[in-house]
C-alpha cells in the first residue's frame, strides 16, 4: 500500500529519532499536515510514572495548536513505528485526533514502508463529541 504524501511520512520517520523512550524502547514519530501544507511533528516522550507519558500523535496536535493552528484545519497524520504490523493510535490519541482533526486519513508506516491508510472514523467509529452536547 502506498500513500501519496511522501513528505508527511518522511517527517514522521525523521522525528521518530527524537523519541524519548528509555522504558519501553518503542520509538514513535507522528507528522500532522495542516491544510496550508505545513507539517507539524511529534514523538513520544516517556515518563517514569508511565501515566504521564505523551504519545507522538498528541505531541503533534498540541504543538500544532500552540503554533496557532486551529482544530479542523488538518488534512492527514502519519504515524511511524518499528513494527511489522501497522501501529494505530491508542484510544486517548484517537479521541484527541477526532476532536482536533475530524475524519482525516491516518497513515500507518514502518521505517521502510506504508502499511495502512485508515480514516479516523474507522479507528474511532462512535467518538465522544462535545460539540453535540446540549447546553
Amino acid at each position: 500500500m502506498t500513500f501519496a504524501d511522501v513528505d508527511l511520512v518522511a517527517a514522521a520517520r525523521a522525528v521518530r529519532a527524537h523519541a524519548w523512550a528509555p522504558f519501553s524502547h518503542f520509538a514513535v514519530g507522528a507528522a500532522l499536515r495542516h491544510r496550508d501544507g505545513r507539517i507539524v511533528t511529534g514523538c513520544n516522550v516517556e515518563n517514569a510514572t508511565y501515566g504521564l507519558t505523551l504519545c507522538a500523535e498528541r505531541v503533534a496536535v498540541v504543538k500544532a495548536i500552540s503554533e496557532g493552528m486551529r482544530p479542523d484545519e488538518f488534512t492527514a497524520i502519519a504515524v511511524v513505528a518499528d513494527t511489522d504490523e501497522p501501529t494505530p493510535p491508542c484510544g486517548a490519541c484517537r479521541q484527541i485526533l477526532w476532536e482536533f482533526c475530524g475524519n482525516i486519513p491516518v497513515v500507518l508506516a514502518t521505517p521502510t514502508e506504508v502499511r495502512a491508510v485508515l480514516a479516523m472514523a474507522d479507528l474511532l467509529p462512535r467518538p465522544f463529541d462535545a460539540r453535540f452536547l446540549s447546553t
